[in-house]
Order: C-alpha cells, then sequence, then structure tokens
C-alpha cells in the first residue's frame, strides 16, 4: 500500500509540475491576492485532476465515449476561458491589491470553480494519467480499495505541489514593485490570451474541418 501511495503522489506531482495556464494563474493570484486565493486556484486544478484520474483508473467508458466525441467543442471552450481571463489579468491592476490589503479580492469559490473547469478543459491530462498508470502498473482490477487510495494518493501530490508553489511565490512577493507586478501582469495576460486565441483558431478549424 505504501507503495502506491508515494507512486500516486509522484504521479499527482507530474501531472502537476508543467508551468501551463494553471500555473500561470497560481502565480498571478498568489501575488496579486495572497498565497491562500493562489493555493485554492491549484486546489481546483487537483479537483479536475482526481477526476481525470477516476476516469481513466475506473474506466467509466460513458464519459470517455463523450470527451472523445466533443474533443474540439471542449478544446474551443477551454480556449474561451483562456481568452477571458488573460483579459482579465492584463487590465487588473495589481499594484492597488498589494498595497491595499482590505480592497476587496476575488471570492474563494471563484478561484476554485475558474481554475476547475479551465484545468478540466485539457483533455491531454485524460491521457497522461492513462500512460501514467500502465507505466507504473498502478490500477489492479481486483483490488479496489487499492485504487481509491492510489487516486487519493494523486490528488495528494498535486496538493502539495500547488501549495508549494503559492507558498515559495508568496514569500518573494514583497520583492515586486507596483510597476514590476503589473508589467508581470500584463506578460501573463498575453500569455494566457495567446493560448486562447491559438487554441480557439486550431481547435475551430480542426472541428470545422
Amino acid at each position: 500500500m505504501l507503495d502506491t501511495i508515494l507512486k500516486g503522489i509522484f504521479i499527482g506531482l507530474l501531472v502537476s509540475a508543467p508551468m501551463g495556464p494553471i500555473g500561470v494563474l497560481c502565480i498571478q493570484r498568489t501575488l496579486n491576492e495572497g498565497r491562500l486565493h493562489g493555493f485554492i486556484s491549484g486546489l481546483g486544478a487537483s479537483l479536475s485532476d482526481i477526476v481525470y484520474a477516476i476516469i481513466s483508473g475506473l474506466g467509466i467508458s460513458f464519459v470517455m465515449d463523450f470527451v472523445e466525441q466533443n474533443h474540439y467543442p471542449l478544446q474551443i471552450a477551454g480556449s474561451f476561458l483562456l481568452l477571458i481571463a488573460g483579459y482579465y489579468i492584463y487590465q487588473s491592476n495589481p499594484a492597488k491589491k498589494l498595497f491595499r490589503q482590505d480592497e476587496k479580492k476575488s471570492p474563494y469559490w471563484k478561484n476554485l470553480v475558474s481554475s476547475f473547469f479551465i484545468n478540466l478543459s485539457n483533455i491531454g491530462i485524460l491521457f497522461f494519467f492513462i500512460a501514467m498508470f500502465a507505466r507504473f502498473n498502478f490500477i489492479d482490477p481486483n483490488e479496489s480499495s487499492k485504487n481509491i487510495v492510489g487516486i487519493l494518493s494523486i490528488g495528494l501530490g498535486t496538493v502539495i505541489w500547488w501549495l508549494l508553489i503559492s507558498t515559495v511565490v508568496d514569500k518573494v512577493r514583497s520583492k515586486f514593485n507596483p510597476r514590476g507586478l503589473k508589467l508581470f501582469n500584463n506578460v501573463l495576460g498575453i500569455i494566457l490570451a495567446t493560448i486562447g486565441v491559438v487554441g480557439l483558431i486550431t481547435s475551430a478549424y480542426a472541428y470545422l474541418a
């Protein structure tokens, strides 16, 4: 069982480590609104990772069929979410949030839900889990309790990663001056919006072709 837990944590760290859109959002929200907001954003991604881990591990065929049949619409929806997130990050004024701690911040639930759906739109995670489960012989059809522990361990691994990222970024938060933080936000917003636009174009072209 310990071997399963360690493998699960390792897989969770692997799926979270690439600095994709969720990583960008986690850093941006940590810098602008504090460590807990950044961590909650990562937690939303962790929940969607667990959903994909369950789908991959337990073989929920009708969900798999739905994802395959709606591959491009899901990609288009995810790209649109990234475009909107990029716009709001670009036009936001982080300097105010940096120095006015009493200013109203985004609700935690909004950070959680937005990160959940943005990460859920990345169906490549599904195939990542399938590959990892095959590589580490992770799922045993005859050991349901072991599989549950393994999937929970994956969730633990993702949570550890986002806790680490939000904590480290929060520690260096004071080193960002207002102009540098605004520039940082502009760059992150452009990156997210660009990913969203490219995703919209490529997904729409593939869907209509």
